[in-house]
């Protein structure tokens, strides 16, 4: 019997050995080939210090309104590229990286605020609106880049002039578990966990995810800018650990009960076959903002400024001719 005992203890000093000291002596060297995000830059990049942090963003057109664009989790300024010119014939345009994404700098140390927590999204927006001297703009976000649009309209009313929604992830997310909470915090992951990011976002993961995205996925298949367009972000430095820090400082949207106060022009813009953000979640955002108008583009998916772009601006053409008409009441 004693002998069975000392068996366990053996066995359960192993296993805890293996869970709590295993993890963090695995190698998490850098990652390999990466560049300053400087070097990855566009011709027409642009680089702004806003809280301390250097954002990168695009901007055409000239003049009033001003479109401030934020685009969704592991997009950049990049998914907006069929719909700035375009939209730059009623005034300026403005796409920017947020933070974790594109070629915003990946910031790994804070004395303050978590600068990717949902909260100091909506901050940076608006100290990037001050930045740029911007007393109100038109914000127009696309999935997560909705919720942050979503939650700025809520706490900084007076900066907006109208909202455009597409497929805005607003109730979908799953709040987590304490015990999962707990867990993605340990050292142990907390150690490994940029080596778990670079083991799986390769190029067949990137093109799942991507495919998900497109109701027609043959536009990636005949279109291979658009996965180079989308990977270009993962080699920039600290990418891996950036998105790490996204993802541990994830929550659910606080202020679902608070949609109703919301009294802004809204457009909510849905695609039919949308995956990620089904289309009855669309239709119950329009339902419940205030006097939203709800657009659902047929045979498209979860990126209608992408997949469908010239659908998607007749939705704004119109919706830009009604904020006109309320205007001059």
């Amino acid at each position: 019997m004693k002998k069975g005992w000392e068996i366990t203890l053996i066995v359960l000093a192993s296993l805890l050995f293996l869970i709590l000291v295993v993890p963090l002596l695995v190698p998490v060297p850098p990652a390999k080939r990466t560049l300053p995000v400087e070097a990855l830059a566009d011709p027409d990049s642009q680089f702004i210090e806003v809280k301390n942090i250097r954002v990168h963003y695009k901007q055409t057109g000239s003049g009033e309104p001003i479109f401030i664009l934020l685009h969704g989790f592991g997009a950049s300024t990049f998914s907006w590229r069929e719909v700035m010119q375009p939209l730059s014939k009623y005034g300026t345009v403005i796409a920017y990286d947020r933070p974790g994404f594109g070629l915003t700098e990946r910031s790994l140390e804070w004395e303050e605020e978590n600068p990717y927590t949902l909260e100091s999204n909506v901050e940076l927006l608006r100290s990037f609106m001050d930045a740029k001297g911007i007393e109100q703009a038109i914000i127009a976000g696309s999935s997560a880049g909705g919720t942050v649009a979503t939650a700025f309209t809520i706490a900084h009313p007076e900066r907006i002039q109208a909202l455009i929604e597409v497929d805005a992830a607003i109730y979908q997310t799953v709040p987590r578990s304490r015990l999962l909470t707990w867990l993605l915090h340990t050292p142990q992951v907390d150690h490994i966990a940029p080596l778990l990011l670079r083991l799986f976002l390769n190029e067949n993961t990137a093109k799942r995810f991507l495919s998900s995205a497109w109701y027609d996925t043959s536009i990636i298949e005949e279109n291979p800018e658009i996965m180079k367009g989308y990977t270009k972000p993962f080699m920039a430095d600290n990418w891996d650990r950036a998105l790490w820090e996204h993802t541990l400082a994830a929550q659910p949207p606080d202020f679902i009960d608070q949609l109703d106060e919301i009294q802004v022009p809204t457009l909510v813009v849905g695609g039919e076959f949308s995956q990620l953000v089904p289309i009855e979640l669309s239709q119950r955002l329009a339902q419940d903002i205030p006097n939203a108008t709800l657009v659902v583009i047929p045979d498209c998916g979860h990126l209608p400024h992408e997949e469908c772009p010239i659908t998607f601006l007749d939705a704004v053409d119109n919706f830009m001719k009604t904020i006109k008409e309320i205007n001059n009441e």
